[in-house]
């Protein structure tokens, strides 16, 4: 084993000038410690008021807008419910449109067929009852007026000449 005994250990020397600058260094450093709490308070309190002031302002923001959020929202579903509304009476429109003019054109084919009904029915009648023609010609002082009139026997013609009363 080998010893250190060999090799000179220094230990620390405290000069007395030290040991003042440290007595005075505390003594300042005690001596300023109110100024420095003073300091810290300050600046603590500075910056709880403009924490607070921050605080206040988001509060106030968070307050107009929970009052303007709903009203955004009502304002967004009547937009929703009027071009909802909007398209619904278009879409009506048009199927009334569409129905009434399946139902125009199914009227008009019925009121053909009618027609076609009648007019042979009117012709069958006037060939079972008879037809009366004829045509008139009016001259200065009389009216001739020529008929014929058809029954199932046979035609029968009948010629007139009509005098006109004409006042002088």
């Amino acid at each position: 084993m080998e010893l250190t005994d060999n090799v000179p250990q220094e230990k620390p020397v405290v000069l007395s000038s030290e040991i003042k600058a440290k007595t005075q260094d505390n003594k300042e450093l005690s001596e300023k410690i109110p100024v420095v709490k003073i300091q810290a308070w300050w600046r603590g309190t500075l910056v709880r008021r403009a924490l607070l002031h921050a605080a206040l302002r988001a509060w106030i923001i968070q307050c107009w807008w929970r009052l303007m959020l709903p009203k955004i929202l009502e304002k967004r579903r009547k937009s929703i419910l009027d071009s909802f509304q909007q398209e619904q009476w278009a879409v009506v429109r048009v199927q009334s449109w569409i129905r009434m003019w399946l139902i125009r054109r199914h009227y008009c084919r019925l009121l053909k067929a009618v027609r076609t009904i009648q007019s042979h029915w009117r012709c069958h009648l006037c060939n079972s009852r008879g037809v009366i023609k004829g045509h008139y010609r009016i001259t200065a002082s009389q009216m001739h007026l020529e008929l014929e009139i058809l029954l199932g026997s046979g035609p029968c013609i009948v010629s007139e000449c009509i005098p006109l009363p004409i006042k002088h």
